[in-house]
């Protein structure tokens, strides 16, 4: 599930169990943020600094959720890599942990994504998780630029893939879209191609 805005309750209702663990690693693991998901949901805390926990994957797999914040993307999956977090991210989705986050959350599960981690000028970046093909782009209607520089680097020979509106989410299972789902009446998805974009039916929740 790829986050465009907060649908946690919608989100949660996807997994197995309610054990949450929240990941803030793209936003400096800002204790604010993980308060927050704490209250919410009752969230678990994974943090890299100073050092993860011993057992990565065994306190990573015992969840049922994996939300993951949003912030810089690049800094974010180098740090996941460095630790094998990545693997592990691997194995819970495989294992039936579902999978979720906004920004920085929502473009990391793809092959490639836009993003700002590299200074204020968007730019694509190929290095994703890869779990789904294709690229993926977060606030679309919430950031001037973010529509026409994802058009252009599509049409330049960018994978294509799918953007998301501020209050939109994409809901997929293993790699297929399920549907794209949104808690506003004019936020949608968007399939986006060489030739342009195209709307994708979107649920109100």
């Amino acid at each position: 599930m790829g986050l465009g805005g907060y649908h946690a309750d919608a989100v949660l209702g996807l997994a197995r169990g309610r054990k949450v663990l929240y990941v803030g690693t793209a936003g400096m693991e800002n204790p604010y943020s993980a308060l927050d998901w704490h209250e919410q949901l009752g969230a678990s805390v994974l943090r890299f600094a100073p050092w993860p926990p011993d057992d990565l994957r065994a306190f990573a797999l015992e969840h049922d959720l994996i939300l993951v914040g949003g912030g810089n993307t690049a800094n974010m999956l180098a740090i996941w890599r460095v630790h094998g977090f990545d693997e592990v991210l691997r194995e819970a989705w495989q294992s039936g942990v579902v999978l979720a986050g906004w920004s920085a959350g929502m473009i990391c599960w793809f092959e490639a994504g836009v993003t700002d981690s590299f200074g204020p000028e968007l730019a694509g970046m190929h290095d994703g998780l890869g779990f789904l093909g294709g690229s993926a782009c977060p606030h679309y209607d919430g950031e001037e630029r973010r529509r026409p520089v994802y058009e252009r680097l599509v049409r330049d020979g960018f994978p294509p893939g799918i953007a998301l509106d501020d209050c939109a989410g994409a809901h997929f299972v293993g790699t297929e879209l399920q549907e794209v789902v949104a808690s506003t009446s004019t936020a949608r998805g968007y399939r986006v191609g060489p030739g342009g974009e195209e709307p994708l039916e979107t649920r109100s929740l």
